[in-house]
Parts: structure tokens; sequence; C-alpha cells
């Protein structure tokens, strides 16, 4: 698929330990410790950052080549890995000059800090683009407190640092909203909800209530609205489809080798039952890889100023929607190949782990309201299509 370049020696150690223990982070619901350990010690957390603060400078399209290798062993260790890469592009490209920044990029990359998400919030709907809790005024103009009640933040209690979408003042509407960098350590967070799900169970998506202060040089000089929309949804959208990507072609290697076993036991070396779903299978999951391909060359392109029209939005949009549900039809059609070896919870062929991982990404900003909006910017701007 995509090319992970200077990263593919310490990926490997990655995908090894991922590997090793993706059974047990499953059965146990518990964050994939020895993975992110991994992670952090080959220098893949800081991998965004640019060369000028220390980092390697890797691109969007490698970290989707590693969310891609790593989501074919352990999918809730390639959503910790995605997460934390979407908000540090935020940072990357967002964060401007501030030294406060600077510095905590820097942090990023020298101490292997994790960062998670703090969008969801009690009473929004699910809809990240609206807050209730509002930046409040601190003991000086300098600084600021914090409390929001999460519904979710992903690996929570493991993270080194948050990033915390609030209004921007007390009297602002819900939708002026600004994006602040919380330091886990001296914050009040206190686990409200556990997480006890069908899949992704690693990623440990627990509720919180967040208690915080800090200096307004944390909160990013930009808008939220403008990093959704140049940042945060496309690389949510691209390094996502790309860990469910692993996902479905695992779950083709594996009905590939059941086949493969069942066709040297076959007399006269006839097609044993579902090689031709296998076929079905693979054709769809490369038109997804395409897609992601084509979008990771069209957002590299856009660089540092993404097309803010409406159809780049749409484009992005059905991304996830499309990817979401054919790679769950993938692995739905692995299944049937590999019957009920498939459907054990071990061995070389099962299937449980990745149907229950895969069946997540519908949810994940639910694809009918996903659809919903992007139908509305279709209606104001015709979609991109074309070949050549």
């Amino acid at each position: 698929m995509m090319d992970s370049g200077v990263l593919d020696t310490p990926l490997s150690r990655v995908v090894a330990v991922a590997r090793a223990h993706a059974a047990s982070v499953d059965s146990n619901g518990r964050f994939p410790a020895e993975s992110i350990a991994a992670m952090r010690e080959a220098g893949l957390l800081g991998a965004l950052v640019p060369v000028a603060l220390g980092g390697p400078g890797q691109s969007v399209a490698q970290m989707a080549a590693a969310c891609y290798a790593v989501g074919k062993v352990c999918a809730s260790s390639a959503m910790v890995l995605a997460m934390h890469h979407i908000q540090l592009a935020c940072l990357v490209n967002h964060a401007g000059t501030g030294a406060w920044h600077r510095m905590f990029l820097g942090r990023v990359v020298q101490e292997g800090l994790l960062l998670a998400s703090v969008t969801s919030e009690a009473g929004i709907g699910g809809n990240m683009r609206t807050s209730l809790c509002a930046l409040q005024a601190g003991p000086t103009a300098d600084r600021f407190l914090l409390e929001k009640r999460a519904t979710a933040i992903s690996y929570g209690a493991y993270a080194d640092a948050l990033l915390v979408t609030l209004r921007a003042r007390p009297d602002s509407d819900a939708s002026d909203q600004v994006l602040v960098v919380v330091p886990t350590l001296g914050a009040d967070l206190q686990c409200t909800g556990g997480w006890d799900a069908m899949g992704m169970r690693g990623t440990c998506s627990e509720a919180f209530h967040l208690r915080s202060a800090g200096g307004m040089e944390q909160v990013l000089p930009v808008p939220f609205a403008r990093i959704a929309a140049d940042t945060m949804v496309p690389v949510s959208h691209l390094l996502w489809a790309s860990l469910w990507a692993g996902i479905a072609a695992d779950a083709i290697a594996r009905a590939w080798s059941f086949l493969r076993q069942a066709l040297r036991k076959a007399p006269g070396g006839a097609l044993p039952p579902g090689a031709s779903r296998l076929v079905g299978a693979v054709e769809r999951l490369q038109m997804v890889e395409a897609r992601i391909n084509a979008a990771l060359a069209h957002y590299a392109a856009a660089g540092a100023e993404p097309a803010a029209s409406f159809a780049a939005a749409t484009a992005i949009n059905m991304l996830k929607t499309g990817a979401s549900e054919i790679c769950l039809e993938v692995v739905q059609e692995a299944l049937m190949v590999c019957g009920f070896a498939g459907y054990s919870n071990a061995g070389p062929f099962s299937l449980s782990r990745h149907l229950r991982d895969i069946t997540s990404a519908r949810l994940m900003i639910n694809n009918d309201r996903i659809r919903d909006n992007t139908a509305r910017l279709l209606m104001l701007q015709p979609p991109i299509l074309g070949v050549g």
C-alpha cells in the first residue's frame, strides 16, 4: 500500500510487539501498553514533528502506512497510533510559532508523549463542532480554567496530554471553539464511565470529568473550525481508513491461507468453495486502497493550504463512509470463505477480532451523520469525478 519510508525498520519491531500482545489486549480489554512502548522507543510518536523542531518530519502518508501495518495485527494499537497522530497533525499545522507549542512539540519527540483528543461532551450528541463548556478566566489575564464532562476519551487514563475543545469564552456561540493543549500531569481527570466494548477493546475509551488550569499560551492561535476543516477531519479519515484497510487485508490473508490449505487437499486440484468470494473481496479492498492513496496524494499536494472547496470536503467524507462499509464487507466475505474456522475465537483462520473491530468503523462519527452533512455539501458543489 503506502510507503513507510525510513520507518520500515523500527515499524517492523512495533508490528512484532503488537502482534504478540493483540490477543491479550482484546480478551482483557486492556490498553496496548507494550506496543505503545515500542512506538515510543522507535520514535514513532513524534514522527510528524518537523525537522526544524527536532523531529523526523515524516508525512501523513507514511503515518497511514504505519496505521495500515499495525492495523493488520492489532487494530486497537493502530487506532491509538492514528488518534495520536491526528492530534499531532493539528499541533504541527496550527500551533504557529509560539514558544510554548514549539517547546511542547520538542517534548513529544524527545519524551514520546502520547496525545489524546477531548472533543466529546455530555449534551452535544456527538457533534464535535459544538461545545457547551467554555474557557474560563483564570486568576490573572494570562491564565485560564476549564472543566469538561467528556463522554469518551480514548486511552485518556494513559495519555500524557489532551487536546480539548471548548467555547472560546463563556459568552461565545456553541460553534465558536478553541483547541487547548492540557498536560495530564497536574490536571484533575476523573473516570466516570467504563469501556467494555465489542471491539477496539484496547482503546479504553472511557468517560471522564476533566478539570484543569493553565496559561493562555496553551491555546492554539487558530479557531477550531479551521483546525477541524483543514486537518482534524481529513487526517482522521485518512488514518482511520488506512487502519481499517489493514484489518481487511489481514482477513483476506487468512482467507487466502485457508483456501490454499484446502486446495492442497482437493482431489485433482479443484478450486475449493469460496475462491470466487475471495476474488470479490480482493477487488473491493484494492478499490479502497486506491481511494486512500489518491486521497493521501491530494492531501499532500494541498500542502499548508488545503483546498477549502465543498467538493474536497465531500470527497474526504465519502472516503470515510465508503472505506468503513467496504472493509466490513471484505471481512464478512473472508469469514464466509473460512467458515467455522473463521468463526472460532482462536486459531490461524479466526476472524472474530477482525469482525468485531471493523464493526466500529461505521460508528466512529456515525456514517448517517456524515452522509447527512455530505448531502448538504453536495448540493452546493458537484462531486469531483473523472479519470486520466
